[in-house]
């Protein structure tokens, strides 16, 4: 467990409102101990992980903001539900649990963690794929349908989907990921289009292509719930409705063309040897 705000400057974190019920939080709170972090001169990669983790906690809380004796399991369950791996979990939970030892309410806390189980990520047959598009464009579903495309066309993460901009598709390209690890994704030639006719009719003209009605970019949850709704429709097993998904059919499929570009080179340079061969060869 990380040293708390408290333990280290002997100082405790603003009282929080607090009943038998549970303890109430706000974005304040949570700032306060993201800084506490920051004046112990962690890591920006350290704060972030806080930030990121805490800023979903926060988001998922009940409408009253209160964390109660039940508030992590329920949230445990709810992120296995919506596709997180068992690591992934045990992430969030342990930068919850972090919060509430600052705050000096551990009995909120969820011990112990989950066992990071390697089970088979269910595979999509191209044809299911093809079919989901089908049942998208059927029922009338443009957004669904280009989600879909999007995800099995390019391997995206769900992550990375603010990243898909009107002016990026323009381009014809997705920037993600940042210094040494970025990564230049190519939108191909007709879902470009698909895009970009789908913005200029719900009148988006900059910005993430897939936006809330509020107009924020969609978050990954969301995402996951639409394609899953998708296959539930279509009769495809919803397991297999996730980005994840989708990503490996596009990697599994990149693979096979590949494979088999290398075939055709390699019989082309079986020919070009042959030819020499009779020309120059030792024996001819």
């Amino acid at each position: 467990m990380p040293q708390t705000r408290q333990h280290i400057h002997g100082e405790r974190p603003r009282r929080q409102y607090h009943s038998a019920e549970g303890v109430v939080v706000t974005e304040e709170d949570l700032q306060r101990f993201c800084s506490a972090y920051e004046e112990l001169n962690r890591s920006e990669g350290t704060i972030q992980f806080y930030q990121r983790k805490l800023r979903r906690f926060y988001q998922d809380l009940p409408e009253d903001k209160m964390i109660r004796h039940d508030t992590l399991k329920k949230w445990q369950e709810s992120l296995l539900q919506h596709g997180y791996t068992s690591g992934s979990v045990n992430a969030f939970l342990s930068a919850a649990n972090s919060y509430l030892d600052y705050i000096g309410h551990r009995e909120y806390q969820l011990a112990g963690q989950l066992k990071d189980e390697k089970t088979p990520q269910p595979e999509l047959s191209r044809a299911e794929y093809l079919h989901l598009l089908r049942t998208a464009k059927t029922l009338d579903k443009e957004k669904v349908y280009l989600l879909v495309k999007l995800f099995a066309a390019t391997g995206l993460f769900a992550q990375e989907l603010p990243e898909v901009t009107v002016e990026a598709v323009q381009e014809g390209k997705v920037i993600c990921g940042q210094n040494r690890h970025k990564q230049i994704v190519t939108v191909p030639g007709c879902l470009r289009k698909e895009l970009l006719d789908f913005a200029l009719r719900n009148s988006i003209g900059s910005g993430p292509i897939f936006q809330t009605r509020d107009g924020r970019p969609m978050h990954r949850t969301y995402v996951s719930a639409v394609i899953r709704n998708l296959c539930g429709e279509a009769k495809v097993p919803r397991e297999k409705g996730n980005p994840k998904c989708l990503r490996k059919l596009y990697l599994s499929t990149r693979a096979g063309v590949e494979s088999n570009i290398s075939l055709l080179v390699e019989q082309a340079m079986e020919r070009m040897m042959e030819q020499e061969q009779f020309m120059v060869g030792w024996d001819e």
